[in-house]
């Protein structure tokens, strides 16, 4: 597993490292005070088997209420896949005091503070680097990552030192590592992607299928 470096796993909330995304998390801030706007936490199990790793926070989701994926479509469709696959206990209802739980799992970002249009710019995405290594190297038990999209995949890729050529992004693409670890990947559960079918739920199901297969020896 990865040597943890110098800092924490998690970003403070307050974090300024991308100019862009402080500026925007102020004029979230101004327009909705009562909202969290701040470098969204990783959620879950501190000895997760699985680790999850999404794009960003949405502004009216984890931007909003403090927990990734958690009060938009995308949490809709993770949060009942993480269910019906023994990854979360309680029932998810959108919002951080639902009593939700996840089991044997962590949900994460590739980039803690939301982008305007959902869209970080590859210096972001480097920047919020060592919070992601970080988060791996505190996962003791960690037998599968789980990214959620390309640019997630990327920075997963980049994180761990591969090559990306060695471990391009595709659909239920698979790759395990020295470290024992396998690297999954899925199409980002998003509205988008769900409403075009580019992702249906199936095809989701089936990749975390694949990680309890694989956790489960």
């Amino acid at each position: 597993m990865i040597e943890v470096p110098h800092g924490k796993p998690e970003a403070p909330a307050d974090c300024t490292l991308c100019p862009r995304l402080v500026a925007y998390r102020e004029e979230n801030a101004r327009k909705h005070p009562d909202w969290f706007n701040g470098a969204v936490p990783s959620f879950g199990d501190e000895k997760a088997s699985l680790l999850i790793v999404g794009l960003a926070p949405g502004v009216t989701g984890a931007n909003k209420t403090g927990r990734p994926f958690t009060g938009d479509w995308a949490g809709d469709l993770l949060y009942a896949t993480t269910d019906k696959f023994g990854f979360s206990t309680g029932d998810y209802a959108a919002h951080p005091d639902d009593g939700l739980e996840l089991t044997g799992a962590m949900i994460t970002n590739a980039v803690r503070c939301v982008p305007p249009a959902n869209k970080p710019v590859g210096a972001e995405v480097n920047q919020c680097r060592p919070f992601l290594r970080n988060r791996i190297a505190a996962l003791p038990n960690l037998k599968v990552i789980l990214c959620l999209g390309k640019i997630a995949h990327d920075s997963t890729v980049r994180t761990l030192s591969l090559k990306l050529r060695d471990h391009p992004f595709s659909h239920a693409s698979e790759y395990p590592l020295e470290s024992g670890v396998t690297l999954l990947s899925s199409y980002h559960c998003s509205r988008y992607n769900t409403n075009t079918r580019r992702l249906t739920p199936e095809m989701f199901e089936s990749v975390f299928d694949r990680a309890r297969t694989i956790i489960s020896g």
